[in-house]
């Protein structure tokens, strides 16, 4: 098998999993019907903790998108082609899909159908019923488009050398979004850890705002970034006579 193919297949896998553990252990943090009930904070932290720990497993592998919008934004950016854009936004439905079914495996049926019996399902973001569904097209997409500016500006060719620290924050970027958006519509900014628990539980109102707002933050912020802030980084001169000199020092 060529180099090239086990590394799409490396990329595929490490999207899929990636993606499944963010849906598996984020909706894990959420269980309140086992002695403890997590407040609002612990969610976003859980989840932004969760990202930390995924981006700094695979990020040398696949970038850790873990998100149709940020693959969306990736492929805006020329970062990936089409193909494997695809590749991306399938393996995070699927990953999402079976993270879900792995949680639902771990932990008593009764979370689950009391969730169901109150609303559209455990872990399933919906809007706040105060606000109107544009409303929460607004806010998916505004809180969307602070973390595509994030990815945006670790992408920038200026900051290169500065990705020690990527995992960091990319984590609190999620947690600190989740708590300001968490309230109106639950702060997916991801349409595929939106979809993996609607497939488990089959309520689907108002799930449309989920793709509509993220996908559309995602393609908008991308292209203005890359036409207004982008700048690539000019190639450095090979100095020669310097590099003599060093060779002649290593000689000696």
């Amino acid at each position: 098998m060529k180099k090239s193919t086990l590394d799409n297949i490396s990329v595929f896998l490490a999207e899929l999993i990636g993606t499944g553990l963010l849906v598996m252990l984020g909706c894990m943090g959420c269980v309140s019907g086992l002695g403890h009930t997590p407040s609002h904070f612990e969610l976003c932290i859980n989840f932004g903790l969760i990202v930390m720990i995924i981006v700094q497993i695979f990020g040398c592998v696949s970038g850790s998108h873990l998100n149709p919008a940020v693959t969306a934004a990736a492929w805006v950016y020329e970062l990936v082609s089409t193909k494997m854009a695809l590749a991306y936004g399938a393996a995070q439905c699927i990953g999402a899909f079976m993270g879900y079914g792995i949680l639902k495996l771990l932990t008593p049926a009764s979370v689950f159908d009391v969730a169901l019996e109150k609303g559209a399902g455990f872990c399933v973001t919906q809007p706040n019923s105060a606000i109107s569904n544009m409303q929460a097209v607004g806010i998916e997409f505004v809180a969307t488009m602070v973390l595509i500016l994030v990815c945006c500006g670790v992408w920038d060719p200026r900051n290169a050398k500065h990705h020690d620290s990527v995992a960091l924050k990319f984590g609190f970027t999620v947690g600190a979004l989740a708590v300001a958006a968490g309230p109106y519509t639950g702060a997916s900014m991801n349409p595929a850890r939106s979809l993996g628990p609607v497939l488990w539980n089959g309520v689907y109102n108002a799930h449309w705002i989920y793709w509509v707002g993220p996908l559309g933050a995602a393609f908008l912020t991308a292209f203005a970034y890359k036409t207004v802030f982008r700048r690539e980084v000019p190639i450095e001169q090979h100095n020669h006579e310097l590099a003599a000199l060093n060779t002649d020092k290593s000689n000696v």
